[in-house]
């Protein structure tokens, strides 16, 4: 028997490969210069009709794509829906097979393609027209079939792919995305929309939880919380200390106004500076009477930026009501684990 030929080595299957950083840094001066022509041609009368013409929609804005203009299109349409707008991709294969039944006259469709031929949207327009929607083409090659077919079009200027072939869609999709996402943020001024609109429909994310978190959504309260008297001995409340994960107590009165707090911190100073005099010692001798303090209608990221400022930081905020009134405790370690 002849013996097998050898499996290419690591090295044979690497040769030839190579990248410096001067060509790197050359490909991304051209994809600069590629988006430039972009911004530089962008006819802004025609990118004006087309946002008033989704501000103006009365339904729902529809976005559909072949390939990666289909991938551009549903990530505009996800950024709109964020922004509070009714929008929605619609699979054009889909639609063509039953999922058409949901477009109305009242509906805007927006169609994107490069080059303006794809054959699955063609197919598209007169059975969406039938429907009675707007139809808007968003393409780059001029002259094009699907821009004659629609309503409305907008080019979008394209000088050439990055791609050496001038073939992969590495440019025409990033000037759709960008065009679609700098559309979606002029519909978001146009509408007003607040912070807290916003948050509302990040409500999992970080910056959801930064905008609609109060400390009253995150603190510790009623049986969470290490409370003790003035008058009661330091070394009687360790438990109560060490036992709610507060790494503090927080002292009231009979009223249960907050005097003060004391921190773990200040037993283990206590302990160093008296010694066994610590067993007579009452908290209220060696409390803190000018705690920082919180209300439970303050933004919890405010809370943290209160824990964190100068001279020191803490670990907690007793939260207190406009009669001083304690009704809680925010922690670090509870404003970590909300996500914020």
């Amino acid at each position: 028997m002849g013996s097998l030929p050898a499996l290419p080595t690591k090295q044979c299957l690497g040769e030839g490969r190579h990248i410096d950083e001067g060509s790197l840094t050359a490909l991304f001066k051209s994809q600069q210069s590629h988006l430039n022509f972009f911004f530089d041609n962008i006819d802004h009368s025609q990118t004006l009709a087309f946002t008033r013409a989704l501000l103006d929609a009365a339904g729902t804005v529809f976005f559909t794509g072949v390939g990666k203009s289909g991938f551009v299109a549903h990530k505009i349409s996800q950024t709109l829906v964020s922004l509070g707008v009714r929008s929605a991709f619609l699979s054009p294969v889909d639609a063509l097979h039953g999922d058409l039944g949901i477009l109305t006259h009242r509906d805007v469709l927006v169609l994107l393609s490069k080059s303006g031929a794809t054959e699955e949207l063609l197919r598209l327009v007169p059975c969406a027209r039938a429907k009675g929607a707007l139809l808007i083409a968003l393409t780059s090659e001029q002259g094009n079939a699907l821009a004659a077919a629609c309503d409305m079009a907008v080019h979008l200027p394209l000088q050439r792919e990055l791609c050496p072939f001038n073939l992969a869609p590495v440019t025409s999709t990033a000037i759709q995305m960008v065009f679609g996402d700098t559309v979606a943020i002029a519909l978001m001024e146009a509408r007003n929309l607040t912070k807290e609109e916003y948050a509302a429909n990040h409500p999992a994310g970080k910056i959801g939880k930064s905008l609609i978190f109060k400390v009253k959504d995150v603190m510790k309260k009623q049986d969470e919380l290490p409370i003790c008297r003035e008058s009661d001995l330091i070394m009687d409340q360790l438990v109560e200390l060490t036992s709610k994960g507060c790494g503090c107590l927080l002292v009231i009165d009979e009223g249960y106004r907050l005097i003060g707090t004391f921190t773990d911190g200040d037993l283990r100073r206590t302990l160093r500076a008296s010694g066994e005099a610590i067993f007579k010692l009452r908290v209220g001798e060696m409390c803190n009477r000018k705690p920082r303090i919180i209300g439970p209608e303050a933004m919890a990221v405010d809370a943290m930026k209160k824990m964190e400022a100068p001279p020191s930081p803490v670990q907690f905020l007793p939260v207190v009501d406009d009669q001083n009134m304690l009704i809680g405790i925010v922690t670090l370690h509870g404003l970590v684990s909300a996500g914020l």
